[in-house]
């Protein structure tokens, strides 16, 4: 089961048991003339912390957080107990950020993938956007998938992370307004793993709304369908997939209707 503890990403007097929130630190330092003064202290090596500092510079006394385009949410799905049981029971919505500060402290805390218990997933999603089908934002939507077999093969911490930083750091979606990505998800199962990448359409009109219902720009069918392709590519690339490995699209509605996660592939790559 997923462990989340305070982030130790900075401390009072190198102190580890005395964690300084991540929300205290502003997004820049202070301005010139400021008359906030919880940055005139200096660090352990004398330097005064009125300058600029980063977690790249010094993982315990940073001041300056690095933002990111979008708020997301980690959820997990802890495994059933039995064979009844309620869905909205099992998910549990675990924390919201912002920044890359953040982000390393919440992936520096939590069990591993590789360390989970069978029927498990982790679900990364834009704020405010739920990982399930019915979601207004993913109801017309879909997903790229793909399922690694030989479990004791698959680097699955590190595509997990690779993917995470991909969605987080936006460079799966060739440019901001393609506004497919919803969010990425992995699952533990006995048999695989499985990675997927959700979107916002499934890239062609349904009752009449354009294949665009992502950024509303009157996208034609073939638009809509050209970025959900070079998402796939992109899904792919991370995956580190050889190029006779396939990764598939196929929508949630399909997937409801079959009762399954898989369903026919709409698309592949």
């Amino acid at each position: 089961m997923a462990t989340l503890e305070a982030p130790n990403t900075s401390t009072t007097n190198g102190d580890p048991t005395s964690p300084v929130p991540l929300d205290t630190i502003p997004i820049s330092p202070p301005k010139d003339g400021d008359s906030d003064n919880s940055h005139d202290a200096t660090d352990s090596k004398g330097k005064s912390s009125d300058e600029p500092v980063t977690v790249f510079h010094d993982k315990d006394n940073f001041n300056v957080k690095h933002p990111l385009m979008n708020e997301w949410t980690l959820w997990f799905t802890k495994p059933p107990s039995g064979k009844d049981h309620n869905w909205n029971d099992l998910l549990k919505e675990v924390v919201t950020f912002d920044s890359v500060e953040e982000f390393w402290g919440i992936y520096n805390n939590i069990t591993p993938v590789s360390e989970l218990a069978l029927k498990s997933d982790y679900h990364l999603f834009k704020k405010g956007v739920r990982p399930e089908w019915e979601d207004p934002q993913n109801k017309h939507g879909g997903k790229w998938a793909y399922q690694f077999k030989d479990k004791k093969a698959a680097p699955i911490d590190e595509l997990w992370l690779h993917l995470v930083l991909g969605a987080i750091g936006e460079t799966l979606e060739s440019g901001e307004e393609d506004g497919e990505l919803m969010g990425v998800v992995v699952n533990v199962r006995k048999g695989f793993y499985r990675l997927g990448l959700w979107t916002k359409t499934v890239g062609k009109k349904i009752g009449g709304i354009t294949g665009d219902v992502a950024g509303g720009k009157d996208r034609s069918e073939e638009k809509a369908k050209e970025i959900l392709m070079s998402l796939g590519r992109k899904f792919k690339e991370v995956m580190k997939l050889a190029g006779g490995e396939q990764v598939e699209f196929s929508g949630h509605t399909e997937s409801a209707r079959a009762g399954s996660t898989r369903a026919n592939a709409k698309f592949v790559v």
